[in-house]
């Protein structure tokens, strides 16, 4: 055998067409693998490269193997014979062939009558097809009334549809006439006339018993009238009244019942908000309109003095009888004597018209005093009716020397006067009706004295307005707070420091609080106005028992803001505590922190301390007045100390009201404990009156009964954890290179997983060229189509200027 030669590839002759040296000579097609450093005992395999080879062949290798497949694909090179039953042996070559030819045509058909829109449809009378039912003829007479209308004997039948007598079959009866002169047979003609004749015998005997039927029905009903007679039995008709009627259940009783009870009566309309208004406006207008008489003179009679007499039999019907309508007849001179007659009744209907005017001046009339009086008293009484006010100055002067409750009716009465439902502009004027309202309780707070009880009085209209015109309400009191936060900002880059608000500013913060919800997290109105009392308590020094009595009042009104929201305020807490310092004799050892912008020791740090004890005796708790914040006139020291007590009693009370609405709070007992402090170590119970005593008392046993909750924050004990070492780790290696202190199996494992990492790498590197070669063969095919047609463009347009050429040059000879 000789040796089996050596299959070359690709680089092989690339090499043999190459000589080495064209090779190493071209820098593109030698890569050289350099290395970093030697290793001794290592061989190098692959030091120097031919990428270019080695590209060219996996390119040519692609275009064997990837590229047939991508040409190949979609296409099929096998013939299926799909013929129906070729290879089945259980079926006859006929049937096959029958089989093929029916699914051919319904192939066909299905194709033809794809998009055929005027296919008929079949028509059909009771479930069956018309085109049937029309094939059949009735031979039945149409005047033919008997029951078997339509039945056809089995003769006929035979005749007509089984072939008649010429070919249906022969029966055994039935000879063909031969030649042994047996019976003839009978002619088609002469079955169908018997066939006639026994159909027409057939009807005749169904007339005739149909005809007996009747006779026989009439006669039976004939004899049962005749027996029915017998057969009912008389009933006394008080026996079968009973019969007839049940007696009635308790169930029906009550239905019975229930119609004769009185049905619900309807219930009045209820009226709109607009109704209401104009009603209530032509109601005042009808008022106004009576006092403006009163006051010219005029004496109004009210509808409850005319009533007149009603007999018991009087119908209502308005008719009334007010002379005799029975008149005499006369007769004289062939003619009715009329005219004597109008005459009389005439007169006396003068004297009657007489006797009256007689009777209104015999009237008892109002003397002249009582109408003067009557004249006073009307222009005394206050208007009903009002035009909306254009500006403050008409509102001053239309509530001007009235007293409170005249101010408040006033305004309700413009208010009803021009309800927005009324008119157009009637919106607008109330509008400005609230904003005049507040600026004139701003005004009547700063009089001297102010005038608290008109503020009271005319808040609940405030409260009636805000509530029809919210917006323009918020609005407002917006803009006020807005300009007294921007002046005290102002004063305090000034002077660092503010005085306490005005008694009007102290009004509006009421009004705000009764005007909107103070519970909401965040108002556009109530925050802002909150915000403002915080500052004032924060920045404000108490100097005076003045600023002392403005104080507490904003801390009243800080509790009334947080009442339902619960809301803490560290400010009121401080500003309380710093209260009780007032009163506090001995400072040197307190014990606490005090906040500004109170001091532990000066000039203004005993406002609050009693300077006699016998005060106490002599005095009673009283509210504190609002007036007190703006004038405070106390003529000696008597009148000194029941101030101070007056203003701890309060401060105690808010302290109270504040441990009860602060006592939920996990850190109650250490914002308290200043409070705490004050009560039970500095200010001393027994020199005060009991009620004071009494208040005391409840604050320390609300305080203590608070039970804590949570203990202070404490670090964890435990053993430290140490902190790692940097100690290197250093383990024995017998065998350098090689891995140690891991089994067989482990190794293996290794080694598989660094082979499938390996092969991984290479099959998405494999992958990726793959798809390039594919894009580059696709966009290759779609460049070979564009040439092509862009050849084939190219040639058409040649062959059609070739074409124009040749008609232009036919033309210019036909014109030649």
């Amino acid at each position: 055998m000789g040796k089996v030669p050596k299959k070359r590839s690709l680089a092989d002759k690339v090499r043999k067409t190459k000589t080495s040296t064209e090779i190493k000579n071209n820098p593109f097609e030698v890569k050289i693998n350099r290395k970093k450093f030697d290793i001794l005992g290592r061989k190098s395999k692959h030091d120097v490269g031919l990428p270019g080879v080695s590209r060219s062949k996996a390119i040519n290798k692609r275009k064997d193997t990837l590229l047939k497949e991508y040409k190949q694909k979609g296409k099929s090179s096998k013939f299926i014979d799909k013929r129906f039953g070729e290879y089945d042996t259980n079926m006859a070559p006929e049937d096959k062939i029958l089989k093929r030819f029916a699914m051919e045509r319904q192939r066909v058909h299905d194709k033809k009558d794809l998009y055929n829109l005027n296919e008929e449809e079949e028509l059909t009378h009771y479930g069956q097809s018309l085109a049937e039912m029309e094939k059949f003829n009735d031979i039945v007479n149409s005047d033919d009334e008997s029951e078997e209308k339509g039945l056809l004997s089995a003769e006929l039948t035979a005749s007509h549809f089984g072939g008649g007598g010429l070919l249906r079959k022969k029966t055994s009866g039935d000879h063909e006439d031969g030649g042994d002169g047996g019976p003839r047979a009978k002619s088609r003609q002469e079955l169908i006339e018997e066939l006639i004749q026994k159909s027409k015998q057939e009807k005749r005997d169904r007339q005739v018993q149909k005809e007996e039927s009747q006779e026989l029905t009439e006669k039976l009903d004939h004899d049962w009238k005749s027996i029915q007679a017998l057969m009912v039995k008389k009933i006394p008709r008080a026996e079968r009244v009973e019969e007839e009627k049940p007696k009635l259940e308790q169930y029906d009783m009550m239905v019975r019942e229930l119609v004769f009870e009185m049905k619900a009566q309807p219930s009045e309309k209820l009226k709109t908000p607009e109704e209401l208004a104009r009603e209530e406006r032509e109601k005042l207008q009808k008022l106004e309109a009576d006092r403006l008489r009163r006051m010219m003179g005029d004496q109004v009679v009210e509808s409850s003095q005319s009533q007149t007499h009603m007999s018991a039999d009087d119908l209502n019907d308005g008719f009334i009888l007010d002379k005799d309508d029975q008149k005499t007849l006369s007769y004289q001179d062939g003619k009715w004597n009329i005219e004597e007659e109008t005459e009389s009744e005439q007169e006396s209907e003068d004297e009657e018209r007489a006797q009256e005017e007689e009777e209104t001046s015999a009237k008892p009339s109002l003397s002249i005093e009582e109408l003067k009086a009557q004249q006073e008293a009307a222009k005394a009484e206050l208007p009903y009716t009002f035009t909306a006010p254009e500006s403050l100055s008409d509102l001053k002067d239309l509530l001007h020397g009235h007293t409170p409750d005249n101010q408040r009716l006033i305004v309700a009465r413009t208010q009803k006067s021009n309800h927005a439902s009324l008119a157009v502009g009637n919106k607008l004027k109330l509008q400005k009706l609230l904003g005049f309202l507040l600026e004139y309780v701003g005004e009547l707070a700063t009089r001297s004295p102010p005038e608290l009880t008109t503020i009271d009085k005319l808040i609940p209209e405030l409260y009636t307005l805000c509530q029809m015109f919210p917006e323009a309400a918020c609005k407002t009191m917006q803009s006020i707070l807005g300009d007294a936060g921007h002046s005290t900002e102002e004063v305090l880059e000034v002077k660092g420091h503010l005085p306490f608000p005005t008694l009007d500013m102290i009004i509006y913060l009421k009004v705000t609080a009764l005007l909107f919800p103070t519970s909401d997290f965040r108002h556009p109105v109530t925050t802002p106005a909150l915000l403002y009392i915080s500052q004032a308590i924060t920045k404000c020094p108490v100097r005076s028992l003045q600023d002392v009595t403005s104080g507490l009042v904003l801390c009243c009104l800080a509790v009334e803001y947080v009442s339902f929201s619960k809301r803490f305020l560290p400010e009121l807490i401080n500003f309380l505590a710093g209260m009780l310092h007032l009163a506090v004799q001995d400072k040197t050892s307190l014990g606490y922190i005090l906040v500004p912008p109170f001091r532990q020791s000066g000039k203004c740090s005993d406002l609050l301390v009693v300077s006699d004890t016998e005060s106490c005796k002599s005095w009673s708790k009283k509210s504190l007045p609002l007036s007190a914040t703006q004038q405070l006139e106390l003529k000696n020291d008597l009148d000194r100390d029941h101030h101070r007590l007056m203003c701890l009693s309060t401060c105690l009370d808010l302290v109270k009201r504040c441990c009860l609405l602060y006592k939920d709070l996990l850190s109650f007992t250490h914002v308290f404990q200043p409070i705490r402090m004050l009560l039970s170590k500095h200010i001393s119970a027994q020199a005060f009156p009991e009620s004071i005593q009494e208040l005391h008392n409840e604050i320390l046993e609300t305080i203590s009964s608070v039970p804590v909750t949570h203990s202070r924050l404490i670090l964890e004990k435990k053993k430290p954890i140490p902190l790692k070492l940097l100690t290197p780790k250093i383990v024995e290696v017998l065998d350098y290179g090689k891995k140690r202190g891991s089994t067989r199996e482990e190794r293996e494992k290794e080694r598989l997983k660094h082979k499938y990492k390996k092969e991984f790498k290479g099959a998405l590197r494999e992958i990726r060229k793959d798809s390039r070669f594919l894009a580059r063969e696709k966009l290759n095919e779609v460049m070979d189509r564009d040439s092509e047609r862009k050849k084939k463009v190219r040639e058409l347009f040649g062959s059609l200027a070739t074409q124009e050429g040749e008609w232009k040059a036919l033309k210019r000879r036909k014109k030649k």
